[in-house]
């Protein structure tokens, strides 16, 4: 993957938009540390079907994802109940 600093690719636009057609992903940095990443949008697309669900959203869907294996239930065991004196 290759390295653009901010300025760079504000200053050459164009060739930054093209890159990552030709090379792959590109990852953009500031002040040294990486901080995002051009992908082809393609490949974009792509991660975001692959994507896992968020909590949020696997609890609010409309189908189960997947059965919830329940124990069978057996007898109660109580304690007995002590008087108090």
């Amino acid at each position: 993957m290759n390295s653009w600093s901010v300025q760079d690719a504000k200053a050459r636009f164009s060739e930054f938009l093209d890159t990552p057609l030709k090379d792959g992903a590109q990852v953009v940095t500031r002040r040294g540390a990486e901080v995002a990443v051009l992908v082809p949008i393609a490949d974009w697309n792509r991660l975001r079907e692959t994507a896992r669900l968020t909590l949020k959203e696997l609890l609010l869907a409309d189908s189960p994802r997947g059965d919830i294996p329940v124990a069978a239930r057996g007898k109660l065991h109580r304690r007995a109940v002590v008087p108090f004196e």
